[in-house]
């Protein structure tokens, strides 16, 4: 019995010669070259050929080590014929063989010069049928020979699409799939044909059970047609792209002819009007050699090139760009005047500047553009006069929000070599004004922020100095531009956030908040006729009495600015227009002349429902530890209340309420003036030691701090240690020093307007704070009592009477009231 007939299955292991080969794999029923390198498989071969030719061949796992006799192979490999054998130059010999049946190494004999391997035949099955009989797991019976069937055909098919995105499958391989007799050797010759990495195609090699071979198959085939789908659209998109370019270069080009026998270049003619744009502008020399420089750069370029795209660009921009052009100014004060009316109530302070401004550049027509800086609450109409500003001044207005900004080259731009680089915002908003003067806004300057980008606080410093911004330079443009024209308004909330250097670069002018009055005339004149417009009552009879408003302002808005009032009042009219509808008014149905509606105060808790807000927490009964204080906040004033308490203990001070490291300091510093002082107010070294004083000030979920709120603690403290209730009906604020003076605060208007809305007509102020009455509305201050103090000994005589100092030394005296009108 030959040593083929041997390795039937069933017939039993046999040795063969072993060559290890470590660059190919061998499928039964294909031919396929091998190297045999070593000196072993040398042997093997040689000594195969001198018997029947059979030899066993096997993936190399590893690399021998140099004297080791043990080799790491794969168990599963391929019992081959050799068909030719070749001695090459370097002792190695270069076999072809062909490909007999698989099967599994059970261990390797080391003879006197190669490697046997005892080799166990793997039933591969003669025909698919013979493949069904269950003995790979899967269904018996018909079934599984239907499911069998079934991925043979898929295997087919899925070939035949591989081949057609491969078109390197010979025809002889397509027979030999479409003829193959057995689904082993089916997949063989698949995997065969497949570019497959080695250890993918060891795994194919080294599945037995049929079905999973099958399968395992059909998966990799799946896998590489999917692969290959996505290379050939990647290839097509990249043919096309560069087909197009070929195509735009080609018609490009014969465009150039026709148009040099016609006459013209249009490239040529595209320059000289890039030319002719940037000299209209009239841009300084500097700019001008520039622009030249990048037009001569850009005529020895290839239109297509990216390079040229880029240069184009920024031609455009410096073409674009308002160098000389300018809007004349308007020098009718009296116009200006009636403009800035016209759009918003009060602003006193604003108003005055625009006017000095325009009176001044009638006197001299090189002043450069002021540098202001709009601070107060929201909503009190800081951005909007902005753009009155430039309709008073005849001039263009931009607007630019820096509110979020955290990258310098918002500012400053980026420099032009980067991809889809631009100026910064500054320049892009000046082209969109069209000239070199218009009024430019500076929204939110307060809300800016720095990171690792950079800080655009310190960009805006040569933006909005008057010394360096005529020679701005932005680093897309890398040429100066001049902004001394350019009248630069900025806004913001608190000045607190803005760095120093550029806050001393701006000229600040406050915008406080509104009284009720204000927000009374305010209503009236300009958020009820709008809003009653804009809703489509126009021409109707409909009216918002004054009582209305004030119910509004006092009870359905909280602010100092008018935003949330006109909410409020659009709302009003929105449900007014609702009714109108409703009865008929809209579609020509009946005539709007005819619907009236006079909305009073009783009508809105219908329209709005419920109020919203009441007063502030005031004391309604005065007594021993309680004060009532003045506080500023960025939304307006309000009223600070304020309690203290003494009771037994080690003599300490508690601080609640939620207090800043200022307002403890300057409760500290009230304790240490009334120990100092103790005998003056009556009290003892015993009214101090073995005693706690407690200070808290209600509504500790809101944070306060400041030095302002030092003499409300002093005269807590000292009423709550002297048993005494303060003086009925008094709102103070000052801050205090350890030696009894009374310092000027700042928000004066905004604390006297919210005890006034508080219905607290009693104020007790510094002396240093007398001159900030000028700025409290008329109609506010007239209902007011004042009493202005420089000492607490004064301000003690005013609200503790009843401890007056016993020996006061100076006492100082106190100013004389301003009594309200009855």
């Amino acid at each position: 019995m030959s040593m083929l007939e041997s390795l039937r299955p069933k017939g039993g292991a046999l040795e063969i010669p072993l060559v290890y080969v470590r660059d190919a794999v061998v499928f039964p029923h294909t031919i396929a070259p091998v190297l045999a390198a070593t000196k072993f498989c040398i042997a093997a071969s040689e000594v195969a050929a001198k018997s029947d030719k059979i030899i066993f061949i096997s993936l190399l796992r590893s690399l021998p080590v140099d004297g080791a006799n043990d080799i790491d192979v794969h168990e599963i490999g391929t019992v081959a014929h050799v068909i030719q054998s070749i001695k090459l130059a370097d002792g190695s010999v270069r076999l072809l063989v062909d490909g007999l049946r698989r099967g599994r190494i059970r261990r390797t004999v080391f003879r006197k010069e190669y490697l046997g391997a005892i080799v166990e035949a793997i039933d591969d099955g003669a025909t698919g049928d013979d493949g069904a009989t269950g003995d790979d797991g899967g269904p018996s019976g018909a079934d599984g020979r239907k499911e069998l069937e079934a991925l043979v055909q898929i295997l087919r098919r899925d070939f035949s699409t591989y081949a057609d995105l491969v078109k390197k499958i010979p025809n002889e391989t397509m027979l030999a799939v479409q003829r193959a007799e057995s689904p082993h050797k089916l997949c063989g010759t698949i995997a065969n044909a497949m570019g497959l990495k080695l250890e993918r195609k060891q795994e194919l090699l080294a599945v037995v059970p049929l079905r999973e071979r099958l399968e395992a198959t059909a998966k990799a085939l799946s896998q590489d047609i999917e692969l290959l789908s996505i290379q050939k659209r990647i290839s097509q998109k990249v043919r096309a792209r560069m087909e197009k370019s070929q195509k735009d270069y080609f018609l490009q080009e014969q465009l150039k002819e026709i148009h040099k026998e016609l006459g013209r270049d249009d490239d040529e003619s595209d320059l000289a009007e890039l030319t002719r744009r940037i000299e209209s502008k009239a841009p300084p020399q500097e700019v001008l050699d520039k622009a030249k420089k990048e037009l001569a750069r850009l005529a020895k370029l290839q239109p297509l090139s990216p390079e040229a795209g880029v240069i184009r660009g920024y031609c455009e921009w410096l073409a674009d760009l308002p160098w000389s052009a300018r809007k004349a100014d308007s020098k009718d004060l009296a116009a200006a005047k009636a403009a800035l009316d016209a759009d918003h109530y009060g602003m006193r302070k604003a108003k005055e500047r625009i006017l000095e401004f325009i009176a001044v550049r009638q006197l001299n027509d090189s002043l450069k553009g002021p540098i202001l800086c709009l601070v107060g609450p929201p909503g009190t109409g800081k951005t909007s006069l902005g753009r009155s500003v430039a309709r008073a001044l005849g001039r263009d207005f931009v607007r630019m929000s820096l509110g979020g900004v955290r990258d310098e080259a918002e500012i400053r731009g980026h420099r032009k070599t980067y991809v889809g680089a631009l100026p910064g915002k500054i320049l892009q908003s000046m082209r969109k004004a069209g000239s070199s003067n218009p009024v430019f806004l500076l929204d939110e300057i307060d809300k800016m922020s720095s990171d690792f980008r950079g800080d655009p606080a310190s960009a805006l410093l040569e933006v909005l100095d008057p010394e360096q911004n005529a020679s701005f330079v932005d680093h897309y443009l890398e040429v100066p531009y001049d902004l001394s024209g350019v009248m630069f308004v900025t806004t913001a909330n608190s000045v607190h956030s803005i760095p120093y250097a550029l806050l001393d670069r701006m000229e600040l002018i406050e915008i406080p908040g509104y009284s009720e009055y204000e927000k009374l005339e305010i209503a009236r004149h300009f958020i009820v006729p709008r809003q009653i417009r804009e809703n489509g009552l126009e021409g109707s009879s409909t009216r918002i009495r004054d009582d209305a408003v004030l119910e509004i302002i006092r009870h359905y808005t909280m602010e100092s600015g008018v935003r949330s009032l006109e909410r409020e009042i659009a709302r009003v009219v929105r449900k007014t227009a609702e009714r109108a509808v409703e009865a008929g008014y809209a579609g020509g149905q009946r005539p709007l002349a005819e619907f009236k509606r006079v909305i009073g105060a009783s009508s809105l808790r219908k329209l709005l429902g419920k109020r919203r807000h009441e007063n502030d927490l005031v004391f309604s009964e005065p007594g021993p530890g309680l004060a009532c204080g003045l506080a500023w906040t960025e939304m307006g004033g309000s009223v600070l209340p304020v309690e203290a308490s003494s009771f037994e203990g080690e003599g300490e001070l508690i601080l609640t309420g939620n207090l800043g490291d200022v307002m403890k300091e300057s409760a500290r510093a009230a304790l240490t003036y009334l120990r100092a002082h103790a005998e003056e107010y009556g009290l003892s070294p015993t009214d101090f030691a073995g005693r706690v004083i407690h200070v808290h000030v209600p509504e500790g979920a809101i944070p306060k701090d400041g030095p302002s709120a030092g003499i409300t603690l002093a005269a807590a403290i000292a009423s709550a240690l002297t048993g005494s209730p303060l003086s009925a009906g008094w709102a103070m604020t000052g801050e205090i020093t350890l030696t009894g003076r009374i310092l000027a605060i700042g928000g004066v208007k905004e604390k006297i307007l919210s005890a006034h809305r508080n219905k607290i007509y009693k104020a007790l102020l510094p002396e240093a704070n007398r001159k900030d009455l000028d700025d409290i509305p008329s109609e506010v201050s007239q209902a007011m009592e004042f009493r202005f103090c420089s000492t607490i000994a004064e301000a003690f005589a005013v609200l503790l009477p009843s401890a007056t100092p016993r020996s006061p030394g100076r006492p100082g005296k106190a100013a004389a009231p301003r009594k309200r009108p009855e």
